[in-house]
């Protein structure tokens, strides 16, 4: 299982999502450290490699580094494909 980092960005986007929407994102980014499953895409043309997990209208934003995922942001969809 990889640890989970969470950057200040990130920890904020997840203060503004109501709390049943901010607990399925803290489950499916959990699932995703323990057993690799989830909607995830790496993103194009970002070095290091950024990745996002898809979780209903929210969209994490995280690196893998070695045994740790540090999530960057936490956006509604609206908000991520600016």
């Amino acid at each position: 299982m990889k640890r989970i980092v969470w950057t200040e960005p990130a920890k904020a986007d997840v203060r503004r999502i109501d709390r049943e929407t901010a607990m399925r994102i803290l489950t499916a980014l959990d699932r995703f450290a323990r057993t690799g499953e989830g909607d995830v895409k790496r993103l194009q043309d970002i070095e290091p490699p950024e990745f996002r997990l898809r979780v209903g209208d929210y969209r994490l934003f995280f690196v893998n580094i070695y045994d740790a995922l540090e999530v960057r942001r936490v956006l509604h969809r609206r908000q991520a494909h600016r």
